[in-house]
């Protein structure tokens, strides 16, 4: 039994950075522009497809193909921003979430026209198997996509604390006028916040495509949990959503292990709706 138990809490722990990774895109957005990005599920899926597709086509591995579709996404968002989001900045926030929700199912629709609702997977890849640490079996695969989630988060968080860019972009998430006047470009910046916060999907899309299937709809299944955790960790907040998506994967693990597997998506929204109440910015958002 306690076997099972470190098993599950293992589990619930990879599961989390892999929710983490996936928020910080989102969290970034929203911390730039306050613009909530509905379609970020749906560039994860567009991520996956990339990494199938070179695999299939060219025979690379995901972990080869990585950079590939990461600069690839880091491309789509920036022409997402100047096609779809620059022409509604200012717009009623209505507006916005109907755009965001119109570039949901449009990719969507897309991706089922080219593929077909078919189920597709990498059958073999450089991190297929399982090992053992410590008596517990950990699929390579997830435990990779952890490694990659805790190293790109970490960058994420050093680009923005560190560099001349990355602190520009905080300028204009804290005061875009003030910014204007210190002669920081806030177009420039908007469009570099979407190219790095859809980027970051296509890091997650790549490590998740070596061990989860591929189909049009994969998106929404982690991007509910996704805003779970950019709410919990507050938005904004990219340390928020690391810590936060560990706690939603934990969360979600044992409350389906140790009540029921129907119920463990309950817990968490429980969780969510409590944090809501008690602290609505989240654990480290700001007022």
């Amino acid at each position: 039994m306690e076997g099972v138990f470190t098993q599950t809490l293992v589990s619930g722990i990879l599961i989390g950075f892999i929710y983490a990774l996936i928020a910080v895109g989102l969290t970034m957005i929203f911390g730039m522009m306050d613009i909530v990005n509905f379609a970020h599920g749906e560039y994860l899926m567009v991520a996956m497809y990339f990494a199938y597709w070179f695999f299939v086509l060219f025979g690379m591995d995901p972990l080869y193909s990585l950079p590939w579709v990461t600069v690839l996404l880091f491309l789509l968002g920036v022409i997402t921003y100047y096609v779809f989001i620059r022409p509604i900045i200012n717009a009623p926030m209505l507006s916005q979430i109907f755009v965001t929700f119109g570039i949901l199912i449009l990719l969507r629709g897309v991706a089922q026209y080219l593929w077909k609702a078919d189920y597709r997977m990498i059958p073999q890849t450089l991190t297929s198997g399982n090992v053992s640490i410590f008596g517990v079996y950990v699929g390579v695969s997830q435990l990779v996509a952890a490694a990659g989630a805790i190293i790109c988060n970490g960058l994420i968080f050093w680009f923005l604390k560190s560099t001349k860019m990355g602190m520009a972009m905080e300028a204009v998430a804290e005061d875009k006028e003030a910014a204007k006047l210190m002669g920081i470009n806030s177009d420039r910046m908007f469009a570099l916040a979407w190219g790095v916060g859809i980027a970051t999907v296509g890091v997650a899309g790549s490590l998740l495509s070596s061990f989860y299937y591929v189909f049009p709809e994969v998106g929404s299944n982690f991007c509910l949990m996704a805003f779970v955790v950019v709410a919990l960790g507050g938005f904004g907040s990219v340390p928020g959503a690391f810590i936060a998506g560990i706690i939603v994967g934990l969360v979600e693990v044992l409350s389906g292990y140790l009540i029921a597997p129907s119920l463990k998506f309950m817990f968490v929204l429980l969780l969510y709706l409590g944090v809501v109440f008690i602290r609505p910015q989240g654990f480290m958002g700001r007022k």
